[in-house]
């Protein structure tokens, strides 16, 4: 689940993280109460703007502004709220932004000149170990930096039995070339940060910039984080940061029947049980030249009604130009997720615009063949994955 950055932030801080302060607003005439309440309770001279979308580059397409005074504040404000904000991470019609935030100045002037780097924090699968990714190198697209300048990239594993150990922390701080009171205040920063991942079930999360103020205090500016669905049960708060109207739409009906499905880009829709043999089937219609549509996992359950909840899922995608059904028959009979699947095609025949390959195996899968073949409908059976080649290769001509 992706959190909008105020939310983030305010997760962060709840854990003792030190974070721009701000107020999320929805409606102009709430600007500058909120502007106002923020002067009071952090001596702010100038308005940061920044528009709430799940999509990173929002600075890129105007959506962040500082404001030095009310009239640009209001100004600002106007202009980013309720416009379609079209960043590399968005749709090519952009997003609504339904939401801003107003934060803090915290690149006031002071004794030393303030610094950016970049903090985050994910799961290195190849290692089955949580890493903390950092740079000297905040404030712009860690992607750049990692393709032109590799070496300002530092990693530090750490042993899941253990957890983040101290030297640990201060490795990062040192790499990052602090010393003094911001080197301290960065030791805390990273071990403060570490705890609230953990604690908050994340699968990532991302500072970018973290900064080093003029009076060396460190402190999230930016915050990008995705929690673990798979948790959520442990955070039943957690479930009021969803925001629907930010997610694939196709997903999110997929969630409500309770069917596992992530959209992509291709062309061949799949429908499979299992993760491992969604995961092998993607991969063989990659290898047919073709692209997967979507990941589509109906679990031990293919009965007609969950056939055609998948069916409905998958067809709303226009780039779809055929489905392939791959079911290994375990806990569930091949003939009976056959006949679901026919009598599904049959109650939506008029929607069913594309060929449907299907391949069954396991308990009764020559029966279920059978089943297919006899059915007369644009429906076609394959037993091998050889066959199933063959078959998306003739689908794509």
């Amino acid at each position: 689940m992706n959190l909008h950055e105020y939310q983030a932030k305010e997760l962060l801080a709840s854990n003792g993280v030190n974070t721009q302060k701000g107020k999320v607003v929805s409606k102009i005439s709430e600007v500058e109460v909120a502007a106002n309440q923020l002067k009071i309770e952090t001596d702010t001279e100038f308005f940061v703007i920044k528009a709430q979308i799940h999509a990173g580059g929002r600075g890129k397409g105007g959506g962040v502004k500082v404001a030095k005074n009310l009239k640009e504040l209001n100004d600002y404000s106007s202009s980013i709220l309720g416009m379609m904000l079209k960043t590399p991470q968005t749709p090519k019609e952009g997003k609504l932004v339904k939401k801003i935030l107003i934060a803090e100045d915290v690149y006031y002037s002071g004794p030393n000149k303030h610094s950016e780097f970049y903090v985050s924090i994910l799961l290195n699968r190849s290692t089955s170990r949580l890493m903390i990714m950092y740079s000297t190198e905040g404030g712009v697209d860690i992607e750049m930096v990692a393709e032109n300048t590799p070496h300002l990239i530092y990693y530090e594993e750490i042993d899941p039995s253990l957890g983040l150990m101290p030297n640990q922390a201060r490795k990062v701080a040192f790499n990052l070339g602090l010393s003094g009171v911001s080197y301290k205040n960065m030791v805390k920063f990273i071990s403060s940060l570490y705890n609230a991942y953990v604690k908050c079930d994340a699968s990532l999360l991302e500072i970018n910039p973290v900064l080093k103020t003029s009076d060396n205090k460190i402190i999230a500016v930016d915050a990008k984080m995705v929690l673990d669905d798979n948790s959520i049960f442990r955070h039943k708060s957690f479930q009021d940061y969803r925001d629907e109207s930010e997610e694939n739409p196709v997903e999110t009906e997929a969630r409500s029947v309770g069917l596992n499905y992530v959209d992509l880009d291709g062309n061949i829709g799949c429908m499979v049980n299992g993760a491992g043999l969604a995961m092998a089937t993607m991969d063989l219609i990659k290898q047919s030249g073709g692209e997967p549509a979507n990941f589509l996992d109906v679990g031990g359950t293919a009965d007609a009604d969950r056939v055609e909840v998948a069916f409905n899922l998958i067809l709303q995608d226009p780039k779809v130009k055929a489905v392939l059904v791959n079911i290994f028959g375990g806990i569930v009979r091949c003939d009976r997720v056959a006949n679901g699947i026919v009598q599904a095609y049959k109650n939506m025949r008029n929607k069913i615009k594309v060929p449907i390959i299907v391949r069954l195996q396991g308990t009764n899968s020559d029966e279920g063949k059978k089943i297919i073949d006899n059915s007369g409908l644009q429906i076609y059976s394959a037993t091998t994955f050889s066959n199933l080649t063959e078959r998306i290769r003739e689908v794509l001509g």
